[in-house]
C-alpha cells in the first residue's frame, strides 16, 4: 500500500495553490475519510503490535517502523466509534502531527484524491463542539469526512498548554497588543488563545482563510489602519475554503494588508514549509505545538513592532 504515495514529493507544488491531496480510507462500514497527503509517511499493512500495560484504550500497541518505536491508535475508536479489530488486519496510516510520528489503524484505505481548498468545507452546522470532523467535501456523490486529528492527538496524548515560568517578559506584554488568530481546529485556535491570554495579549479568532480575510476586510471599511490595529497575524496553513499558503498572498498582493506580520503555525513541518514560507511572503514558520516557543516567537516580533512604532 506504500505505492499509494509514489512520488509524493511532486505533490509540493500543490501548496501555495489553494489545493491539496487526500488520502481517502474506510474505518467501520462504507463511510470515508480524508487526511492529507502532506501529513502521511507511509501506508502500510498492521505490523506486529506489543502491547502496552495499562495504555489508553485508543491505543492499539506499539510498532518498530524504521528504526523507530511508533504509537499506533485506533483511529474509529478515537472518534468515539466501534474498535477495529486488532487481530494484525487492516493498514495503518504513518503520520507526522504536531512534531511527533504515530500511525493509525484503519480498515482500509481506498484512494488519493486531489481537491481545490475551495471545496473543502467546515463541518455542518450542528456537529457541535465535540465533534472529531475538522471539514467535509463531496466525491462520486459521497460526503467525505475530514477528520480533526489535532483533537484525537490531544485527548490521547495530551501536551501542556501552559507558558513555563521565566518565558513571560512583562516589559513586552504590558503594552497593548492585537493578534488575529486563524485555524479552522477548534482545539488549536483555543490552544493558541490560551497562550496569548496568558501573555496578557488581546486576539480575534477565525475559522478559516476566507473568514480571515473577510475580517480583514471588514476592519478597512471600518477605517482602521492594520498595520496599527494589528501587531501580527497567526495563520495555520490546513484549512477549508482557503488555506494559509492563499490567504498570505492574498494579503501581500492587498495595499492596505500587505505590511502585516505573518506567522505561519502548523502541524506541517520540515524544509517543504521553510520553502514555502519565503515562497508565499509570510514571515515566519512555527510548527506546532508548544506553548513556550509560541510565547517566545509572539514576543519576539512584539518587541520588534513596539521598536518600530517608537521610532
Amino acid at each position: 500500500m506504500s505505492s499509494i504515495l509514489a512520488g509524493v514529493d511532486q505533490r509540493t507544488q500543490l501548496a501555495g495553490h489553494n489545493r491539496l491531496e487526500l488520502l481517502l480510507f474506510r474505518l467501520q462500514g462504507p463511510q470515508r475519510f480524508g487526511i492529507n497527503v502532506f501529513k502521511v509517511k507511509e501506508v502500510i499493512s498492521c505490523p506486529p503490535l506489543t502491547q502496552v500495560p495499562e495504555a489508553h484504550p485508543v491505543m492499539c500497541g506499539m510498532a518498530h517502523l524504521r528504526g523507530q518505536t511508533v504509537p499506533i491508535l485506533d483511529l474509529s475508536k478515537g472518534i468515539g466509534g466501534p474498535a477495529l479489530p486488532r487481530d494484525g488486519s487492516g493498514y495503518v496510516i504513518v503520520s507526522e502531527y504536531n512534531r511527533s510520528v504515530q500511525g493509525f489503524l484503519v480498515h482500509e484505505v481506498d484512494r488519493i484524491i486531489n481537491m481545490g481548498w475551495d471545496q473543502i468545507k467546515p463541518p455542518p452546522r450542528g456537529t457541535g463542539k465535540d465533534s472529531y470532523l475538522t471539514a467535509v467535501t463531496e466525491f462520486e456523490d459521497e460526503l467525505i469526512e475530514v477528520i480533526d486529528v489535532e483533537k484525537i492527538m490531544k485527548e490521547i496524548i495530551g501536551g501542556d498548554e501552559e507558558v513555563s515560568e521565566g518565558i513571560i517578559d512583562s516589559e513586552v506584554v504590558d503594552n497593548e497588543h492585537h493578534i488575529l488568530v486563524v485555524d479552522d481546529s477548534m482545539v488549536a485556535r483555543n490552544q493558541i488563545k490560551r497562550v496569548l491570554d496568558q501573555l496578557g495579549v488581546e486576539s480575534t479568532l477565525a475559522r478559516d482563510g476566507q473568514d480571515a480575510y473577510e475580517k480583514l476586510s471588514a476592519w478597512i471599511e471600518e477605517g482602521k489602519d492594520l498595520n496599527d490595529f494589528l501587531s501580527m497575524v497567526i495563520s495555520d496553513v490546513e484549512m477549508p475554503k482557503m488555506d494559509g499558503y492563499t490567504l498570505t498572498t492574498k494579503m501581500r498582493e492587498h495595499p492596505q494588508m500587505k505590511g502585516l506580520y505573518i506567522l505561519l503555525h502548523t502541524s506541517l513541518s520540515g524544509v517543504f514549509n521553510e520553502a514555502m514560507v519565503k515562497k508565499v511572503g509570510a514571515d515566519r514558520f512555527l510548527a506546532k505545538f508548544s506553548p513556550d516557543e509560541l510565547a517566545t516567537a509572539v514576543q519576539e516580533r512584539l518587541r520588534e513592532y513596539d521598536a518600530r512604532k517608537a521610532a
